[in-house]
């Protein structure tokens, strides 16, 4: 497991990289052959050991195949970044800890995080799944070119009526969780029975028992091959004990309580835009699902970066 303070060290960041990428042998990532001889250093880091696949002869180095390949700050740099975005701080406030140009560390977190987003896990859920939305402002921060003809927002103005929308800068995110188990998070453009059935048959399994407020979209669900069961909060109703065994299992608490988790994360980077919002979301149901903080959530982030996009238990 990679330390804080070995992440101001190159040549233990590339320790550490070496590690995960090949715990026991280094093989090719073209081939695969494990037929790999080292042949020195990269001259522009000198911690980064280049190789040679006798079987392709192909050459490549520690670096080859990663998201960290090519850049032109030093990997130590990249890690620190990505042990400052688990401890969740802004990318204005990471960049100014770095010493980096701004413009370099929004671009350096939007990597990270696309690349996190990317090699995630699916996520399959079963046993007993609580379904709800929330709906969170988000606009076209540093599009000018979205907003043009919109009047200026100012504090006190009346929402637009209805459910918000992508249209209404207002997004939709449905989150679906398992008792005990994983969430899925997801924006969606509406709340529509169109737009929610393809995302709950690839998340949920077959037969599930769904446990939901009292939407109306949601009377579908057993049309769909998911039992239902509801609780109406207009009134008043947050909990049902169906069975009298004196414990409430109907309820969407968990995912209540999920949102309040969020809202609570997402504070710090205030003004997000439509087009970034989901690598944001993506990110935080990884951090939840891996369910480790700290130098711990360091390695399970590393672990998945320096996968291949398509890795095996992620086939696309």
């Amino acid at each position: 497991m990679c330390r804080l303070n070995d992440l101001l060290d190159e040549e233990k960041c590339y320790d550490e990289v070496r590690r995960i990428r090949w715990p026991y042998v280094v093989d090719c990532p073209r081939c695969g052959s494990n037929k790999v001889v080292k042949r020195g250093r990269n001259h522009r880091h000198r911690a980064c050991r280049r190789y040679t696949c006798r079987n392709c002869e192909k050459r490549f180095d520690d670096l080859t195949g990663t998201i960290f390949m090519g850049r032109h700050q030093p990997l130590s740099v990249w890690f620190s970044y990505l042990y400052l975005m688990g401890l969740n701080q802004s990318n204005l406030q990471i960049a100014e800890e770095l010493g980096l140009n701004e413009s370099d560390g929004q671009w350096m977190a939007e990597q990270l995080r696309e690349g996190i987003v990317k090699r995630r896990r699916t996520v399959r859920l079963s046993g007993k799944v609580e379904c709800d939305e929330v709906y969170i402002v988000a606009g076209h921060k540093g599009r000018a070119d979205r907003i043009v003809g919109r009047p200026p927002r100012r504090r006190r103005l009346k929402g637009a009526p209805g459910r918000g929308t992508l249209a209404k800068d207002k997004p939709p995110i449905v989150g679906m969780i398992e008792r005990g188990g994983e969430v899925r998070i997801v924006m969606l453009a509406d709340v529509k029975q169109r737009t929610i059935r393809p995302l709950i048959a690839e998340t949920i399994e077959p037969g599930t028992l769904i446990n939901t407020d009292e939407y109306v979209i949601d009377d579908a669900l057993p049309a769909w091959g998911y039992p239902r069961k509801s609780v109406c909060h207009g009134r008043g109703e947050y909990a049902r004990d169906e069975d009298g065994d004196g414990f409430h299992e109907v309820h969407v608490n968990t995912m209540e309580g999920f949102w309040s988790l969020l809202r609570s994360w997402l504070r710090p980077h205030r003004g997000l835009s439509q087009e970034k919002f989901p690598l944001y979301l993506g990110f935080f149901e990884f951090v939840h699902n891996v369910r480790q903080r700290g130098r711990a959530l360091l390695g399970a982030l590393l672990g998945t970066l320096l996968q291949p996009e398509a890795c095996p238990q992620n086939p696309q």
